[in-house]
């Protein structure tokens, strides 16, 4: 999925990221805490999602304010990744500076051997964030732009749905 967020200057971002998961809670990705868009998602919850799936002409865009997931849950999620996937969140400096790629992985060299014969716990720098969701907007491709766009808003617990002209 697409994530946008703003930064301290009010410059939009947008990156791919990994829905890891949704449910009626909100949609979650996980990252280091010191990467840019989690800096953004900490001074400006607001964000932003966009799903597009080309086979089926249809994209959904939502709107609402990110969470951090509870310790447990960010806990459980690392420890099914793949170990070297593991090493490597200790590894990065997501976002920072990178002299050259050596240096990358000299540094995963080094945690490899920190962490030689045991598990790798998760880094207490990286974490996932719940986009709770505002709006969803769901926009179907039809025929002589006379697409279908429908947008839901949450109100408490209750949602109601909109037509738009496409």
């Amino acid at each position: 999925m697409v994530l946008s967020t703003v930064d301290e200057h009010s410059q939009p971002s947008g990156r791919m990221v990994l829905c890891k998961e949704f449910d009626e809670r909100g949609f979650v990705f996980y990252t280091n805490l010191c990467s840019a868009k989690a800096r953004a998602l900490m001074m400006q919850p607001r964000a932003s999602l966009c799903f597009y799936w080309a086979p089926l002409q249809t994209q959904v865009r939502i709107e609402g304010i990110s969470e951090l997931v509870a310790d447990v849950e960010a806990d459980t999620y690392f420890a099914t990744r793949p170990r070297e996937s593991q090493l490597g969140a200790w590894a990065s400096r997501q976002s920072e500076p990178l002299v050259s790629r050596s240096d990358l992985e000299e540094r995963v060299v080094q945690v490899e051997e920190r962490f030689a014969g045991r598990s790798v716990p998760r880094p207490p720098f990286w974490s996932g964030f719940r986009v709770v969701p505002r709006t969803i907007e769901i926009w179907t491709r039809e025929p002589a732009r006379l697409h279908v766009r429908e947008r839901y808003e949450r109100a408490g617990d209750a949602w109601t749905r909109t037509l738009l002209y496409p």
